[in-house]
């Protein structure tokens, strides 16, 4: 019976690796190969880097078979998004206003550290234009659909990551998340993805978005997003905004349950409207932490609806990029861009500030809400995916896109942990979304109550697309 891939991961590839029973320049062969079947259908990919990757692959059999891999994921196929620099393959950030010829000269930190561990880039993953909202569709590349149904969108901005991780394109995926772009497309696709804490993974050159903006891992499962941060979770120092370079033990095995840990949940922060099917699947995980020994309070953590505040720091970021264009460039950005890159022209130098006053006040009351509880746990999503090519519902009340992901851009403004874990199906058989929210630092009790909770649930795989 013929080797299939299309729920391995990372962990269980190195384990075949390491005893023989797979080789690096067959599972490399077998991604390029789906890759070149499922991605017509969902458009997640910018570039593929078939000969390259054949070439690594080679070289890791070797290492493998002398017993001297290279690097903690010698031989494991990765994807990078298209906002991040990775030499020797385009990084167009979704715009027709780039150069398209490059050149292409320079690792970003995390594709230099990815590379260094071994892992073998197969392509680069779309984003909308600069990554500016929370679907995926550009002037470049056109619209990246989700696996699950094609008609409808994946989220983003990482939604080309998230398509490649729910068909399993590739093993281990680089999302980015200054609103939501890694969590967004992770609850629609049905995958796991973790926003660490701002500072852990260097991020060079900097965001427009600045300290908005985290990178981190998109994987089928929390443990193989520990093992990818084990390895982009190191310094670099051309991040200006590094963190503690000492980081957690990413590696660390999780508990055998959860008694001990304090989680506050809250069905919609006070103030969001959830869809009745989302709401009954949270439930349902909310039963399994119980269930597994945790003590868990329904609480609301506390705050009014920060939109004012994200969208300030938003749109101030969105306005740098139009500096750089011409006005025939910026008539070829996607509209919705040039939109708010605009209302960011018009914000004061005092409201910006008042934004960032308002940013502290926010991070602080979030500290001392972590002072009594491990974890907040929400919904990642008030609503299912919804028709591709559309930055809202059609004819729902959503004006922008921060509209419709109101969990999610708070903890981007508090610069805290966050991760999406699929915790079951919709009525209409599409993913659900939950929320795991940490205190700053705290990374590893998102990740452990993720790997000890993903147990309990079902692992979701999506349809042939």
């Amino acid at each position: 019976m013929a080797d299939t891939f299309e729920t391995l991961t990372a962990t269980e590839a190195l384990a075949r690796f390491s005893e023989g029973s797979l080789s690096p320049e067959t599972l490399v062969e077998d991604c390029l190969t789906r890759i070149e079947r499922d991605n017509p259908k969902v458009n997640a990919f910018t570039c593929i880097n078939g000969e390259e990757a054949r070439r690594l692959a080679a070289e890791s059999a070797r290492r493998w078979q002398a017993g001297i891999p290279c690097g903690p994921l010698d031989g494991i196929p990765v994807t990078i998004k298209d906002l991040t620099l990775t030499k020797g393959l385009p990084t167009r950030l979704g715009s027709t206003t780039t150069a398209p010829d490059g050149p292409w000269e320079v690792d970003a930190p995390i594709s230099r550290h990815l590379r260094n561990a071994g892992a073998i880039v197969v392509g680069k993953t779309t984003s909308p234009e600069f990554g500016w909202k929370g679907v995926t569709d550009n002037p470049l590349h056109g619209i990246t659909r989700n696996p699950w149904d094609t008609r409808l969108t994946p989220g983003g901005s990482s939604g080309g990551a998230g398509a490649a991780a729910a068909l399993n394109l590739g093993l281990l995926h680089q999302g980015s998340d200054a609103g939501g772009s890694i969590r967004i497309p992770a609850s629609f696709t049905g995958t796991f993805g973790i926003k660490p804490t701002f500072g852990w993974v260097p991020q060079w050159p900097a965001s427009a978005m600045s300290t908005l903006s985290h990178l981190g891992p998109m994987t089928r499962t929390a443990a193989d997003a520990a093992l990818m941060l084990s390895v982009m979770a190191q310094p670099d120092a051309r991040d200006g905004y590094a963190g503690n370079p000492q980081g957690p033990n990413w590696l660390a095995p999780p508990p055998a349950d959860l008694r001990g840990y304090r989680i506050a949940f809250s069905a919609n922060l006070g103030y969001v409207d959830v869809a009745p099917d989302i709401d009954r699947q949270v439930e349902n995980a909310l039963n399994h932490l119980e269930a597994l020994g945790a003590t868990v309070e329904r609480l609301d953590p506390g705050f009014a609806n920060p939109l004012d505040t994200f969208n300030t720091l938003w749109f101030a970021g969105a306005t740098q990029a139009l500096e750089k264009l011409s006005e025939k460039q910026q008539a070829a950005l996607d509209p919705g861009f040039l939109d708010i890159a605009r209302r960011g022209q018009d914000i004061s130098l005092s409201q910006y500030l008042a934004a960032r006053r308002a940013r502290s006040e926010l991070t602080a009351h979030m500290a001392a809400f972590h002072e009594r509880f491990d974890l907040l746990v929400t919904p990642t999503m008030p609503i299912s995916p919804f028709k591709a090519g559309h930055n809202v519902p059609p004819g729902g009340p959503y004006k922008d896109w921060m509209d419709w992901t109101p969990f999610s851009y708070p903890f981007n403004l508090t610069q805290q942990p966050a991760a999406s874990l699929p915790c079951g199906l919709d009525d209409q058989g599409l993913p659900v979304g939950l929320h795991l929210v940490a205190g700053k630092y705290q990374d590893m009790k998102v990740l452990h109550v993720a790997r000890v909770l993903e147990g309990v649930l079902p692992r979701l795989t999506p349809p042939v697309a």
